[in-house]
């Protein structure tokens, strides 16, 4: 196996790795006679390229030296969804938080509000 192959074996493994179910569904945790299972969205992606020497080259531009070269990356995001809960043999699903976008959307409401605001106020003083 080349140094190529090696590299390519180890993204696909490591993205296999990754995204498995165990990264979306967590492990299950019992409390009494409930049981809450976590939930999150996983998305990944990865990209190789690899490439050697002269080919297509004009003869001007071509070097005395073969030359090759190779990189890739790979990358994954976890986001918690929320949480499964199962109680006396009843499922419900419970939806994470995402304090951050309420946040936003509460900025922008308010700037919205103030430029309405302040639109309003200029018309009535003519």
């Amino acid at each position: 196996m080349d140094k190529q192959d090696a590299s390519v074996d180890l993204v696909t493994e490591s993205a296999r790795d990754a995204l498995h179910v165990r990264r979306v569904f967590g492990e299950p945790y019992v409390s009494g006679e409930v049981t809450v299972i976590p939930v999150a969205k996983v998305m990944g992606g990865s990209g190789m390229g690899y490439g050697n020497g002269a080919r297509g080259a004009t003869d001007e531009a071509a070097g005395t030296e073969e030359g090759a070269g190779g990189g890739g990356g790979f990358g994954v995001r976890a986001k918690p969804a929320g949480v499964y809960v199962v109680r006396e043999g009843k499922v419900q699903w419970q939806p994470a938080l995402d304090v951050n976008r309420m946040a936003l959307g509460g900025q922008i409401l308010m700037a919205v509000a103030v430029v309405a605001l302040s639109w309003a106020l200029r018309k009535r003083r003519r």
